[in-house]
């Protein structure tokens, strides 16, 4: 994390942390841990096409599908993510 562009905002109803990557840090964040301390974390994932697609996977083929129903699962595409909405297309 780059400590100085990471913030905090706390209201009586909400509250939020900013995060910034370190410079040479790449990629996509997958997940991450959020609780009040270190043995009751919680996990989230963002929204990205993989975590979209393992979720589904898991959710519309358990481990004892058959490789040909694997083969005719949906192609699915995060198109875009924003505060308000998600739209993801099916195939």
């Amino acid at each position: 994390l780059a400590s100085p562009e990471t913030s905090v905002s706390v209201s009586a109803h909400n509250a939020a942390v900013g995060l910034a990557k370190a410079p040479g840090s790449t990629g996509p964040w997958e997940k991450f841990c959020f609780g009040l301390d270190a043995s009751a974390l919680q996990e989230r994932l963002f929204v990205s096409e993989e975590n979209v697609d393992e979720f589904l996977g898991t959710v519309l083929c358990p481990s004892f599908c058959s490789q040909s129903a694997l083969e005719s699962q949906p192609l699915i595409e995060v198109l875009d993510v924003t505060e308000d909405r998600i739209q993801i297309r099916l195939k």
